[in-house]
Formats: C-alpha cells, sequence, structure tokens
C-alpha cells in the first residue's frame, strides 16, 4: 500500500510473491531480495534527492540570468582552468562533470560558439580531441565566479553551516569515489 505523503509504501508488495520467483510485475524486470528503505531511510532519500535539485535548479537559474551561460557551461570553463595548459580530454572532462560524452559535445559547441573554448586534437592520440579553455573563456569564468560562489554561500553554506557543509562533502565523496 502506497502512502500519499510520502510515496513510499508501507509494506512489500504482495504482488510479487504471486509471480514465478525472482520476476517484478514489469515484463523482464528482477526482483531478487529486495533491501526495502525504511521510513526513515526514504525520507532522507527523498529529501536528498529534493535538495539536490533545489540547489541546482538555483544555481542555474542565478547562472544563466547574471551570467548568460548555464551551470553546466560554468562547471566546464571552472574544470579547464584548474587544469594544465587549460587544456583537457573531452573523454576525461566527462568523467569529470560525470556527463554523457554527447551532453559534453553540445555543452562544448555552444561555449565553442562563444569564443569560450576551442577543440584540437590530441596530439598523443588523433582520435582524440582535447578541449582548451580560451582567454575570452576564461574572462567569463573571472567575471561569473563571484556571484557564483554568493550563491552557493546563499542556497547551500549559509543553510548548513561551515561544519555541515564539510561533513556533506565527505559523505557525497564516499559515493562518488566509490
Amino acid at each position: 500500500m502506497e502512502n500519499r505523503h510520502t510515496g513510499t509504501l508501507t509494506r512489500e508488495p504482495s504482488t510479487f510473491s504471486r509471480r514465478s520467483p525472482g520476476r517484478s510485475s514489469r515484463p523482464g524486470g528482477y526482483m531478487g531480495d529486495v533491501r526495502w528503505l525504511s521510513p526513515d531511510e526514504q525520507v532522507a532519500w527523498r529529501a536528498y534527492i529534493r535538495g539536490v535539485a533545489v540547489v541546482l535548479e538555483t544555481l542555474n537559474q542565478d547562472m544563466e540570468t547574471v551570467n548568460g551561460i548555464s551551470l553546466h557551461e560554468y562547471e566546464v570553463l571552472s574544470y579547464l582552468s584548474e587544469s594544465a595548459d587549460w587544456t583537457l580530454r573531452m573523454s576525461t572532462l566527462a568523467d569529470l562533470l560525470v556527463h554523457s560524452r554527447s551532453r559534453l559535445t553540445h555543452t562544448v559547441r555552444r561555449l565553442e560558439s562563444q569564443g569560450y573554448v576551442r577543440r584540437i586534437p590530441c596530439e598523443d592520440d588523433r582520435r582524440g580531441v582535447n578541449c582548451v579553455l580560451t582567454d575570452v573563456g576564461y574572462g567569463k569564468l573571472v567575471e561569473a565566479a563571484p556571484s557564483h560562489v554568493e550563491a552557493v554561500r546563499r542556497c547551500l553554506i549559509d543553510k548548513l553551516g561551515s561544519d555541515n557543509m564539510l561533513e556533506l562533502g565527505r559523505l557525497c565523496s564516499l559515493v562518488s569515489d566509490g
């Protein structure tokens, strides 16, 4: 039965036991031994998902309104500025950003059309492509950084406090570092 207020299951679905062992109610789905979330875990999970969505949406809207670029575009410029020679291989950049190669290609194409980055073949592997931050792109990053940092403080750090923010970073590293 579903709890309408939290969207959580208040008991294990009995429909799975009426089907062939290990099969879900969806075609091709496999259930196995499901470790259902406790009510407290479900509340925490939903709060996490909603919190991340609110922060990212707020930061993206602020970035677009104030600076005319998306948060994803800003992240590309930021990672490039922190790399040697302002250059990263596209596949490395996609991994750092946790973006698909296709999504990154579209983002870089938009940045390239504005003169913020350029793409060049990798010297050591002609199949690869490097993304290079231009002086114009670095200027855009320098222009956008103060309002971005203030937005991060306003919508996250000031609400959590410094100690909780450090703990959040530590906990998220457990997930992102595998």
